[in-house]
């Protein structure tokens, strides 16, 4: 399942000690500006402030905005730093082992790249069961959900939407009320979803002494189960504040992704010594070139086109557990998401097409 050599992706024989990462490799300042990524891989040019007027003026040459950062930057940057700092929280809670390789870890995209779908719509279908759902919500989700398979790009209005969605969905429930709902809905609806080649992967990660990390748009709590369920060291997720133990309604910063990944998987290197030269990062979509950029070595996992025609420009692996030219090329995201809504979806786009 797993072609070429033995050696680990991402591990440098000749740099594999378990001395700690220098400050450069690790990924220091906590700074966009500092992330060395090409324009073209920073969506609007999206940046953390930074005090430094070196950095500044570096800014000023290399990104589209040179006014500085705006709400939605700020709030990729917060939401990045917050999603690290939740996710090894709950490393110390849990007292996982240290690992072997100290410096190298692998990062892992979930929808699409180690979930066949979105696992939100997995367990949106879970709620929609439990009644805490309509069938006309999910449609909603799902149509958004075949909207970004096949463009390949985030729509700034239907990640606004889902946020809103997501959001009065938790208001006012418990932490450990998602937390239930996520292992039951994980064990009924994700389990058999995830995808085995990746699995591999992972485990050859594991295998290799290294941590292995979820990042993801995924609500953090969800994202820990799917990580726990599969034996992984944590998850990166988006963080929703609490307040004893109830949601209050707001995120932390924002929804992770694009950027944000980037800077929670730059953050946790930083908090964890990680030398982010012998790591390794893992996606499906274009949109998370900014992480893919910020590891030693990135690989393309059943990769939209946008993502595949650049990881064939810069010499990234591909691996393709799809069946199908048509899947390899779009993604597959139309049987996928008609077949997690049925017909309600069906009855949506029946619709849209009439019109």
């Amino acid at each position: 399942m797993i072609d070429g050599g033995s050696e680990t992706p991402g591990t440098d024989s000749s740099d594999a000690d378990t001395s700690k990462a220098t400050e450069s490799d690790a990924a220091s300042p906590e700074t966009a500006a500092e992330l060395d990524l090409p324009v073209s891989d920073v969506p609007d040019a999206d940046m953390l402030e930074t005090s430094d007027p070196e950095t500044d003026k570096r800014r000023k040459r290399r990104f589209r905005n040179p006014l500085g950062p705006t709400d939605a930057q700020v709030r990729a940057s917060v939401a990045g730093e917050a999603s690290a700092d939740a996710a090894i929280a709950l490393q110390i809670e849990g007292g996982n082992t240290v690992p072997l390789d100290l410096t190298a870890a692998a990062f892992f995209d979930v929808d699409n790249t180690m979930v066949q779908g979105a696992s939100i719509i997995h367990f949106a279908r879970g709620l929609a069961a439990r009644k805490y759902f309509t069938s006309g919500d999910l449609a909603q989700f799902a149509w958004q959900q075949i909207k970004f398979r096949v463009s390949g790009k985030e729509n700034s209005d239907d990640v606004a939407s889902g946020r809103e969605k997501a959001l009065s969905f938790i208001t006012g429930r418990s932490t450990a009320e998602l937390a239930r709902l996520g292992e039951e809905i994980y064990d009924e609806l994700i389990a058999d979803k995830i995808w085995p080649g990746t699995a591999a992967l992972a485990q050859m990660h594991l295998d290799a002494g290294q941590q292995v990390w979820l990042v993801t748009a995924t609500p953090l709590e969800l994202a820990q189960i799917i990580a726990e369920r599969l034996g992984l060291t944590g998850a990166l997720g988006t963080v929703a504040e609490s307040k004893d133990g109830i949601f209050t309604g707001r995120l932390v910063g924002d929804i992770l992704h694009g950027l944000g990944k980037a800077h929670a998987v730059r953050t946790l290197a930083i908090r964890e010594g990680l030398n982010l030269k012998r790591c390794t990062a893992y996606s499906d979509s274009h949109n998370d070139v900014p992480m893919l950029s910020l590891v030693g070595t990135a690989v393309a996992v059943n990769p939209d086109a946008d993502l595949r025609e650049l990881a064939k420009n810069r010499g990234w692996e591909i691996r393709d557990f799809r069946t199908g030219r048509k899947a390899a090329k779009i993604g597959v995201p139309t049987a996928l998401a008609l077949g997690a809504v049925g017909g309600g979806l069906a009855a949506v786009l029946g619709r849209r097409k009439a019109a």
